[in-house]
């Protein structure tokens, strides 16, 4: 699937005797802004802008390029308990993954995402990006808000849930969505848990 700005490519390669017509599926909006200026101007976006600067990634959102950036929005930091919030924002490792692995390393926008696509992210691991019907998916979920914003170095999609890759998970946290979850119990119970965060 051939997208142009996010426009689907309708028809292509129609001949004329001064040049090449292709049809697209809407009119092409002109765009000025940085992936990092739009994250700086949006105000959903305040969390992760603060997210970003302290991670230093400011410099590469605003560099030359494509990216998808899956952005979540305030909604998504508040779904997630207060204290997973702070501790990966006083972490800098774990916040730098966290936000690595909500950037595509091409830009993808939604016209040319079929189901079952899997793309990897700046920190390595894959997301399964797909559709729904008319909705788009992140790993089987419909959480894609607000999608195809453009950027002179990519395209945005707004997200409305937090994802979360391994790397930014304690030992406890991970345990607790496992097939260990009940040894987590007895660890607990043995007032050991403190270890595993």
């Amino acid at each position: 699937i051939v997208t142009v700005n996010c426009a689907r490519l309708l028809k292509a390669d129609h001949h004329a005797t001064n040049g090449v017509v292709h049809v697209i599926d809407k009119v092409i909006a002109t765009t000025t802004n940085s992936i990092q200026h739009i994250i700086e101007t949006e105000e959903s976006l305040e969390t992760l802008r603060a997210a970003v600067a302290a991670s230093d990634l400011n410099s590469l959102l605003e560099s030359e390029g494509q990216y998808t950036l899956l952005a979540p929005t305030n909604e998504a930091f508040e779904k997630i308990p207060r204290e997973t919030l702070n501790r990966i924002l006083g972490d800098p490792e774990a916040l730098r993954d966290l936000l690595n692995h909500h950037i595509l390393k091409s830009a993808m926008c939604a016209e040319a995402i079929i189901a079952g696509l899997t793309m990897e992210t700046l920190e390595g691991t894959t997301l399964d990006v797909g559709c729904s019907g008319e909705e788009l998916t992140l790993n089987g979920k419909p959480i894609i808000a607000n999608k195809d914003v453009l950027a002179t170095n990519g395209v945005i999609h707004f997200v409305n849930e937090l994802l979360i890759p391994d790397s930014a998970k304690t030992l406890f946290e991970l345990a607790q969505e496992s097939e260990v979850s009940k040894s987590m119990d007895f660890f607990r119970q043995a007032g050991l848990s403190s270890h595993l965060t």
